[in-house]
């Protein structure tokens, strides 16, 4: 790859001058793949040799004259999203393989753009279930070290913009999922607009919080990827044409407000000691680009943030609670206890959940009344050893030392943009979050695009990957658990959720955690009379 573009914007260049062709693109991605796929986990399914067909019909294409907006770009997509390339697994036992023939709509719309389809990407359990070497699928490592995890859910897309094994990517995020990888391998990734991209052909996580998400090396290639992907499609009901898009210019920035948060009380002692160094220099460039930035606090950070953790465990329990039933063991076991806490969780606790998103909605915008763009960290931290990825639903109800920053953005539904800003002391990347209004999708590409002007953090490659590792070791189960209590052995067991008895003890462990993280809900200011977001309309 060392003579390939890096990006998918220089490589539309390219083939438009015929510098280069889909052919020799797709062959190198697929060679980039055969030697470190073993590696890294980046795929579930590969699909070369319709590659390659579709390649030499994008050349074909492009000889006729046609313009299509990603005519022979190799693309990932990750195993969550339908495709007629091949079945999708979710990354699970669990899920039906006849599910989902043919293309969901975002793999449609790229597909009909001139995007040429490499192979299916790793995921986490249906976007919940951490890395589990009991189970038989590929354990997605980080390529800039493989003994560390490449975040999830969209793992693999992650992984693979970063390895050249693709030039952009589909990833989904219900809490962090384009966003938690993008920062921890190095990339771009955006969190789009709820609803501007739509979902139909997607396995559910949380139906109020899940969106579909460019991932590629840059802003500008997040906005060509974007640019194809947006508008309404009838089977899915949430989905929403909004205001026209068009890929934005960088450039100048002056007349910009940027917000900035810290987030230091919420990230605690899972920040890296060297993350403000790298943020304060980010900031420095989008100042010296012309944008004022200026001190804020984001509202109800903790509340919105406990609201989306009750929303993913109440709606994906939903989805689950047939096969839970009947094939709990199937499961993951960190999906089993994710979804498992959902047995704590009471409709009235949802339903506040959902009012403390509107309130949450309400104090943002009022802080966009005064600022144009809200910026915080991506994460708090580089990317953990694979055998301690995960804990992500735990920690939003912990609601304390939280090392990703982005599931507050999710329950808002605003469009949240992730750009790299550097390396930690390890060696490992660490990025900024970029945050607009309400389909304000191309304010905060633009912003990105005119750091990147000025920075080459998101053209960092990562050296090829080492021979294959031993797959990590089952997770030992807690020792030292509490009997539990009368009170949480019958909430589980009327959840009828199929949990096995060695299981029982950690799950009803959790009990004080959920329970105190939806209480803290209970008496936010603004709530008492305010609607849900999922107020039902006819």
């Amino acid at each position: 790859m060392a003579d390939s573009p890096l990006t998918l914007s220089d490589a539309l260049r390219l083939l438009d001058t015929g510098a280069i062709s889909s052919v020799e693109l797709t062959e190198a991605a697929l060679a980039a793949a055969d030697r470190d796929d073993a590696t890294l986990g980046v795929f579930v399914s590969r699909f070369p040799e319709r590659a390659r067909a579709a390649a030499r019909a994008a050349d074909e294409a492009r000889a006729r004259g046609s313009a299509a907006p990603l005519l022979g770009v190799p693309i990932g997509i990750k195993d969550i999203i339908t495709t007629e390339d091949g079945e999708t697994t979710g990354q699970s036992l669990v899920l039906d393989r006849a599910w989902g023939a043919g293309d969901a709509a975002v793999a449609a719309r790229l597909r009909a753009a001139g995007a040429v389809v490499v192979g299916k990407t790793t995921t986490m359990e249906f976007a919940l279930g951490d890395p589990d070497p009991t189970k038989p699928f590929p354990i997605p490592r980080n390529p800039w070290d493989p003994t560390r995890w490449a975040g999830g859910s969209s793992s693999g897309s992650g992984s693979g913009v970063a390895a050249g094994m693709f030039l952009g990517a589909l990833g989904t995020d219900t809490g962090a999922s384009v966003r938690m990888p993008s920062a921890l391998c190095g990339i771009t990734g955006l969190k789009p607009t709820y609803g501007r991209v739509p979902k139909s052909g997607v396995i559910p996580l949380g139906y109020s919080l899940d969106h579909v998400g460019p991932m590629a090396r840059s802003a500008e290639d997040c906005a060509r990827l974007l640019g194809v992907l947006v508008g309404r499609d009838a089977a899915d009901p949430t989905s929403v044409d909004g205001p026209p898009f068009a890929v934005p210019a960088a450039g100048d920035l002056s007349g910009l407000r940027i917000g900035y948060d810290p987030l230091h009380a919420v990230s605690g002692a899972a920040r890296d000691l060297g993350l403000d160094a790298l943020t304060d220099a980010a900031l420095d460039v989008l100042r010296e680009r012309g944008a004022t930035v200026v001190p804020v606090t984001l509202p109800l950070y903790s509340e919105v943030t406990a609201a989306c953790a009750v929303s993913i465990i109440a709606e994906a329990a939903a989805y689950h609670a047939p096969d839970l039933r009947d094939r709990w063991a199937d499961y993951f076991a960190s999906t089993r206890a994710g979804l498992g806490m959902a047995a704590f969780v009471s409709a009235a606790d949802y339903v506040q959940a959902q009012r403390v998103r509107r309130a949450g909605q309400v104090a943002v915008a009022a802080l966009f009344a005064e600022v144009d763009v809200l910026a915080s960290p991506t994460v708090a931290a580089p990317a953990p050893p694979v055998e301690a990825a995960g804990g992500y639903v735990a920690s939003l109800f912990a609601g304390t030392d939280l090392a990703y920053l982005t599931a507050y953005w999710n329950a808002l539904g605003n469009p949240a943009l992730s750009v790299p800003t550097g390396f930690s002391s390890t060696g490992l990347p660490l990025a900024l979050q970029l945050v607009g209004p309400a389909f304000a999708d191309e304010t905060v590409l633009r912003v990105g695009a005119s750091y990147q002007e000025r920075t080459d953090w998101h053209l960092a490659r990562p050296e090829p990957a080492p021979a294959p590792l031993d797959r990590p070791s089952a997770a030992a189960p807690p020792a030292g658990l509490p009997e539990p209590s009368a009170g949480a052995l019958a909430m589980l067991e009327q959840a009828a959720l199929g949990i096995g008895p060695d299981e029982l003890a950690a799950l009803a462990a959790a009990l004080p955690m959920v329970r105190a993280n939806a209480e803290r809900l209970r008496d936010v200011p603004g709530t008492r009379y305010a609607d849900p977001v999922t107020v039902f309309r006819a």
